[in-house]
């Protein structure tokens, strides 16, 4: 078992690069998902999985970090900004939305992707073709999360919101007719559609947008620009559109283009 090593120091701000210093020991606390097919889940063998997974572990290999000197550790999404400031993660690629909110307490990296906003419905479900078919209907999202209070505040506000701390949690829900859709990211979507692709399926309505972003401590510019250059490298060489390519593999879902990084 490799050591995770915690940040300290006075208040959010760095005036070093955690990152690097960890690097340079060769061990990174990584904080993930642990629950989310695709983007980054946990299998049975206790190996990790997804494009989140693939994201983290092409940077580390750019900051001299080897694979197996990686510690992974589960991060809720509801506290993904405490476990950045307690140091007990060097860095997050958890589908972490870059909002102005969040980067009050933490610096970003990134994007490494740009979801857009969609819904899972049951496969029998004709009814609901987009967030504005939801009045009166009950939603389910995780808590934290930014999805389900833009449904509420663009389109359906009297929306019955039911959160939950999963997704899968929602998607479960879901399949037992408990909620009628569940929304967040397609990225995050699509990899639950492809475990049930007989019983669900995505609206495609697609709006709004959500950028994924590399959490990092907050004033750790040395870090940011570093994970940035490894973004960048794992898009110019094609590693970032295998690693969409190796986790959704389904044609029918068409990831969205690469994005353009440091414009965090």
């Amino acid at each position: 078992m490799f050591a995770v090593f915690t940040i300290t120091g006075c208040g959010n701000e760095v005036n070093h690069s955690p990152i690097m210093e960890h690097s340079a020991d060769s061990h990174l606390s990584v904080g993930i998902t642990f629950d989310q097919p695709g983007v980054g889940q946990r299998l049975a063998d206790d190996t990790v999985r997804g494009f989140d997974v693939d994201v983290a572990k092409y940077i580390a290999q750019q900051l001299k970090v080897p694979e197996n000197a990686i510690v992974w550790k589960q991060v809720s999404l509801a506290d993904r900004e405490v476990a950045i400031e307690r140091g007990e993660v060097d860095f997050i690629a958890a589908a972490y939305s870059i909002t102005a909110k969040r980067q009050e307490r933490v610096a970003f990296a990134g994007p490494y992707y740009i979801a857009t906003q969609d819904l899972l419905v049951r496969q029998e479900e004709k009814s609901i073709h987009g967030p504005s078919d939801l009045a009166s209907r009950r939603l389910c999202s995780v808590k934290g999360t930014t999805s389900a209070e833009r449904v509420r505040q663009q389109y359906a506000s009297k929306v019955e919101l039911i959160e939950y701390p999963q997704f899968d949690m929602c998607v479960t829900a879901l399949l037992a007719a408990q909620v009628d859709a569940v929304t967040t990211d397609d990225l995050i979507l699509a990899g639950y559609l492809a475990k049930n692709p007989e019983l669900l399926r995505l609206v495609g309505s697609k709006f709004g947008e959500e950028r994924y972003g590399i959490g990092l401590r907050k004033g750790d510019e040395e870090g940011r620009r570093r994970v940035n250059e490894a973004i960048q490298l794992m898009i110019s060489s094609g590693a970032w559109k295998a690693a969409l390519g190796r986790n959704f593999p389904d044609q029918e879902f068409q990831p969205s283009p690469p994005p353009v990084v440091g414009q965090g």
